[in-house]
């Protein structure tokens, strides 16, 4: 039988590809593909382009250690230049011709005599002795079934795929949800339009935004100053490190950032009803903790009223709440966040013995292998995702964990690679244990917990544990053929 196609084919070219890409150059592995179903790379900040879309991570924080850019112009950086920083990484490291845009991946079959991967994309079939999937938890929007939604007249777009033909000067605005994404595109449409409803389910814990502009002369001393630059770097790193605890071992430490965020609250709105709509009931870190300056301002204005009723029926041209208002909205735009649970099984990929992934349950090893799918590498897999510091740490750390695994493949002349079912049950039984009595299942819905009510999203600790786990591939716990 012939070799497969490729030694490697990587899917999704957003943070977590382009690190596959760069590290598999560096390992000497030059024979892979990075496929893209979007028409250009970059991932969440290619395609999330709606006003004021930024990071919640400081930019020297999130960005690549192999990849240090001095020339943040923000402490936390807008799209534009997040964007910017992912040209640079595939002009800089040569990735480019790896590239395959506008190509989706549809599913993959694993072939069990010959130890590769079929891979099927909406530009044809491939082969691939090992696959790297990197899609981001945040590629799916989550889109809720109002009644009546089909009937709407007006031009309606999730936050994520933003309508920038659609003018929105002078418009009522229907916004729906109040989550990451909506505190910071509704401060900037708020001016611009006639009338701005904002539908609130859940109040957020918002905490103050510590942004500013990094002068030329400060970036210009980075730029020269290596050290100072991871100075800055692991300054910041152990600051948003030192979050971890708060949510994991010692949650009544929380009141102190409760009453920062109360604090925050009470300084920006003065009407006390409003205030108490804006308060959550639940512990802080349950669901992500938000920063926002200018979100409690906007709601203030005369244009914009909050609307904590849910939604009973949209119309053609207005939106009808339970408590028998009706309210009339020519656009809505939805902020009502992704599946994140539905991206890990969203696509038909079938291991040994025509097993799909993630059918059963959302459980990996180290959050990068299952048991029956050899030579199949999650990056930002089952329990890896952060409620406290920079996910491109995380990302990185299981990037090398899965070209590592790739480069004993290729030195042992092997065919396939599979972490061992035992090994892969004692790793998640011990991250159930660490997440007892973690703040993220005191109570609230969020999306950490999947249809049984299990924590399948977050890691249970520092980050730098997480780093320690995947620092070397451990063949000891895979069946090696």
């Amino acid at each position: 039988m012939a070799a497969p196609e490729f030694e490697v084919i990587v899917i999704g070219s957003g943070f977590g590809g382009l690190c596959a890409g760069v590290r598999l150059k560096q390992a000497g592995i030059d024979n892979f593909v990075i496929l893209e179903k979007d028409k250009d790379f970059g991932g969440t900040w290619w395609v999330n382009t709606y006003p004021g879309c930024a990071v919640d991570i400081p930019s020297h924080l999130y960005s690549f250690s192999f990849a240090p850019n001095a020339r943040w112009t923000r402490r936390f950086a807008g799209q534009d230049e997040l964007l910017a920083y992912t040209r640079s990484v595939v002009r800089d490291f040569g990735l480019a011709p790896h590239l395959r845009l506008g190509t989706a991946f549809d599913g993959a079959q694993f072939d069990e005599e010959g130890g590769y991967w079929l891979v099927r994309t909406s530009a044809g079939a491939l082969t691939t002795r090992s696959v790297i999937s990197a899609p981001g938890a945040l590629s799916r929007a989550a889109m809720p079934a109002l009644p009546g939604l089909d009937g709407f007249a007006g031009a309606s777009f999730h936050s994520s795929r933003w309508d920038h033909a659609v003018d929105l000067r002078g418009k009522r605005v229907a916004v729906i949800g109040n989550g990451a994404s909506a505190i910071q595109f509704i401060p900037r449409i708020a001016p611009l339009v006639a009338q701005l409803d904002v539908y609130q389910r859940t109040p957020q814990w918002i905490m103050p935004r510590p942004d500013r502009m990094i002068g030329p002369r400060e970036r210009a001393l980075l730029a020269r100053v290596a050290p100072l630059r991871l100075a800055y770097r692991a300054l910041n790193y152990l600051l948003y490190e030192s979050r971890a605890p708060l949510f994991l071992y010692t949650p009544r430490l929380l009141a102190l950032p409760q009453w920062v965020a109360r604090r925050h609250l009470a300084r920006q709105i003065a009407d006390p009803l409003l205030r108490r709509q804006l308060t959550p009931a639940y512990k802080m870190g349950c669901k992500r903790v938000l920063m926002a300056n200018d979100f409690y301002p906007a709601l203030t204005r005369p244009n914009v009223q909050l609307v904590t009723d849910s939604i009973s029926q949209v119309g053609a041209s207005a939106i009808a709440t339970a408590g028998g208002a009706e309210r009339a909205a020519d656009v809505i735009i939805f902020a009502t966040g992704f599946e994140v649970e539905r991206v890990l099984n969203a696509v038909d990929v079938r291991g040994r013995a025509g097993k799909r992934m993630f059918a059963d349950s959302l459980e990996a090893y180290k959050g990068c292998t299952v048991a029956g799918f050899p030579n199949y590498f999650t990056i930002v897999g089952p329990n890896t995702g952060l409620g406290h510091s920079s996910m491109i740490y995380m990302i990185e750390a299981a990037v090398n964990y899965a070209v590592d695994a790739i480069k004993t493949i290729r030195a042992r002349k092997l065919l396939s690679v599979e972490v061992k079912e035992e090994a892969q049950r004692a790793w998640n039984d011990k991250l159930r244990r660490r997440l007892r009595g973690g703040v993220w299942s005191s109570g609230c819905k969020n999306w950490y917990l999947d249809g049984q009510g299990r924590n399948y999203a977050i890691w249970p600790g520092f980050t730098f544990a997480y780093r320690w786990a995947t620092r070397r591939f451990d063949s000891e716990n895979y069946t090696l053929r």
